[in-house]
């Protein structure tokens, strides 16, 4: 197997909307570059990169896939990531290991929400962008207007290096401004590319492309800029150097026409990569923080450094077991080295070291600085840890994966299968850290969060493929909270129970008040003179917290009340801890229904980002879900609406905003407050938990 140093290495991430082609793209890639011999199709589930039974039946990419090819005698990985929003965790991690984010685009439908957001995780990692408008196959393409979208809205260094000459159903030429040539495509399959003079009565478009280009490359250096404004133009040379500078910098986005399904464009695409792409050298390597000090050091891609990776992914495979992606930052990896999870600080030795083509291995003895690969049963490894030798312990800036938009509550189907369960969803969440479990004591529910209805269904389906088990998936219950508005001056309750022998008897009188929100519980013991002896007092405490934690109007926590003890009677014989406990459970639970008792609900603030055309709609439902709108932004084309919506009302929002929009919005959450119920629907959640009551759940 061929090998690679750093110079030779060109790391890119195909990211964009769903259905823009990204997965077509690669395996095109892939076949013209001779890595496989024939192009398999999404409909017949036969691409490299998607290979899961899930991602054939679905039709749709639900995890990032890495590829390689050779061109130009550079090796070119491909992270061919997923473009439905449900999966935005494995493209935050594609992009976080590589060193261009390449944006495809549909000519016909141009930007999309999936488009925007995943462009802004290229601008987190600030990242080198390039565009691919693909379908330029399409009757209805319009590559100039996408292009002019693209400059407007992606990015205002965007330039074109390849235009389409024959756009439409016929589409089998592109024009390359940098050659100043015409190459005409063969049929799908056949490799085959002439290269010929461009037609008279494009020359114009195309020199006007071209002198553009010149233009923002002589703007990267003033060296550049200089010769420019001497010579009215750059030399080959020059342009050259300058261009693979200006990419580097991101001072230039170049665009591509291609037709994935015709096979168009992408000999042009795949030079350009080699040739102008950065490779991690030149992207300067990567900041990292000494684990003994908390300094930042920069560590450059250097194959003779001191080993040091960082797990991007990890995949669980039936007969395989779990294999982890990482990229080398620095030293060369091989198998049987020894190092140190610097995340966890465990020891850990590598197995056989792969390339990867979806699922395809390739065994390799070593991997260099810069480049990506995969190792097999890390014993306690896991994405977003580092790995590194006893010589230099640092960590690498983890992945932040974004926030969860939907939770759902999952109970088991079968009884016994709770461990099970609990391991599984362990290894899911270890898998793809954008799904999270956790278990609520308050509502005593197992929680899934993720980022769409898609992502905790396919969750669920893993449990019982990989596990055996089987769950439903559960409309989670409210922590609401119960506290009182009203005081109660004097609540008596008195427990006394004869039965033969020893009995029982407890005797209070409390006085009741609510605190400031926010405020828990106090207790305050004025008992004078020893009507309730000291020994007792802390079981009258302990009787009012379980009830609290138990609720009085509908089971659910008792928050902000003031409890005083000021009377009371005891029994010399009869009188114990647990009389008085009891007694004290009673006589607040009186009390409580006395002083005013209200439900408080969660509120949460969501931001929901829309195109403008949907803003009625969406405001609309936010009010029809009790919301309070807090404000609006706008950004670009997209408006942004805050609003204060009860958690109650959230349930399954993402599927709803989705269908209310086409797909096009998106929203973010955060828990704000508690506030009161209103009196209609505190009625109905406190006649559910009667009814629940009486029916003995």
């Amino acid at each position: 197997m061929k090998e690679y140093g750093a110079e030779s290495i060109r790391n890119i991430a195909l990211i964009g909307h769903g259905g823009s082609g990204k997965t077509s793209l690669s395996e095109l890639l892939l076949f013209t570059a001779g890595e496989i011999n024939r192009i398999g199709t999404i409909a017949e589930g036969t691409t490299t990169s998607d290979y899961t039974p899930n991602e054939i039946e679905k039709q749709i990419s639900i995890s990032t896939s890495l590829l390689h090819l050779e061109w130009n005698n550079v090796k070119i990985n491909i992270l061919d990531t997923p473009g439905y929003s449900d999966f935005l965790g494995d493209v935050k991690a594609a992009l976080r290991v590589s060193d261009v984010a390449v944006m495809v685009l549909k000519s016909a439908e141009g930007i999309e929400v999936g488009s925007e957001s995943t462009a802004s995780f290229a601008e987190e990692f600030k990242l080198p962008l390039a565009i691919i408008i693909n379908k330029v196959d399409n009757e209805h393409s319009t590559f100039s207007k996408t292009y002019n979208q693209a400059k407007e809205r992606l990015s205002t260094n965007a330039i074109v290096i390849t235009f389409p000459l024959n756009e439409g159903l016929n589409f089998n030429t592109v024009v390359d401004v940098l050659s100043m040539k015409a190459y005409q495509y063969g049929e799908i399959g056949s490799k085959k590319v002439n290269i010929i003079d461009i037609p008279a009565d494009v020359k114009k478009t195309a020199e006007d492309y071209r002198t553009e280009l010149i233009e923002k490359v002589a703007e990267t250096t003033e060296e550049l800029m200089n010769k420019y404004f001497e010579e009215g133009t750059l030399s080959a040379d020059d342009l050259e150097k300058g261009l693979k500078l200006a990419v580097t910098k991101g001072n230039l986005t170049p665009i591509f026409a291609c037709s994935a399904s015709k096979g168009v464009g992408v000999n042009n695409f795949n030079d350009f990569v080699s040739k102008y792409f950065p490779s991690p050298i030149d992207r300067g390597g990567e900041e990292v923080t000494l684990k003994d000090n908390k300094n930042k050091i920069l560590l450059k891609p250097d194959a003779a450094g001191e080993l040091v990776m960082f797990v991007f992914k990890t995949i669980s495979e039936q007969h395989v077991g779990e294999l982890s992606l990482f990229k080398v930052l620095s030293g060369t990896a091989s198998a049987g080295l020894d190092l140190v999870n610097q995340t966890n600080s465990k020891s850990e030795r590598l197995g056989q070291l792969s390339i990867l083509n979806g699922h395809n291995r390739t065994d390799i003895s070593k991997i260099f600085a810069g480049d990506l690969g995969s190792v097999v049963k890390l014993k306690d490894t896991h994405t977003n840890n580092t790995l590194s030798s006893k010589n230099l312990s640092v960590i690498v800036e983890p992945i932040n994966f974004p926030e969860p938009v939907i939770n759902s509550a999952i109970i088991p189907k079968a009884k016994g299968d709770e461990d099970k369960i609990a391991s599984g969803l362990h290894t899911l969440h270890e898998e793809d850290p954008s799904f999270s479990v956790k278990y609520d004591p308050e509502i005593s529910q197992t929680i899934v969060s993720g980022q769409g209805e898609l992502q905790l269904a396919l969750a669920v389906k893993r449990l019982k493929e990989r596990y055996g088990v089987e769950v439903d998936m559960v409309e989670p219950k409210v922590p609401y909270r119960e506290t009182i508005k009203g005081k109660a001056d004097d609540v008596e309750y008195k427990h006394k129970k004869q039965s033969g022998g020893r009995g029982q008897y407890g005797h209070v009188h409390f006085k009741m008040e609510p605190l400031p929100r926010g405020k828990g519980f106090e207790f305050v013991d004025a008992i004078v003179g020893g009507v309730v002896p000291g020994r007792f007092i802390p079981a009258v405490e302990k009787g009012i917290v379980e009830t609290m934690q138990k609720g009085v109007l509908s089971g659910n926590q008792v928050v902000d009340v003031k409890v005083t003890l000021f009377d009371g009677t005891y029994h010399t014989v009869d009188s114990d801890e647990m009389s008085f406990k009891l007694a004290a459970a009673q006589c607040f639970k009186k009390g409580f229904l006395e002083a005013k008792p209200v439900l408080l609900e969660p509120i949460y603030i969501i931001e929901v980002t829309v195109p403008e055309d949907f803003m009625g709609d969406v405001m609309g439902d936010i009010s029809s879900r009790r919301g309070k709108i807090l404000g609006m932004d706008s950004n670009g084309h997209f408006q942004i609406i805050k609003a204060q919506v009860p958690l109650a009302e959230l349930y399954k929002y993402s599927s709803t905003l989705r269908s209310l929009t086409s797909g096009r919005g998106t929203h973010k959450r955060q828990f704000s407050h508690y506030e009161e119920t209103p009196k209609e629907v505190e009625q109905k959640i406190v006649d559910e938990y009667n009814k629940s009551k009486e029916e003995g759940h």
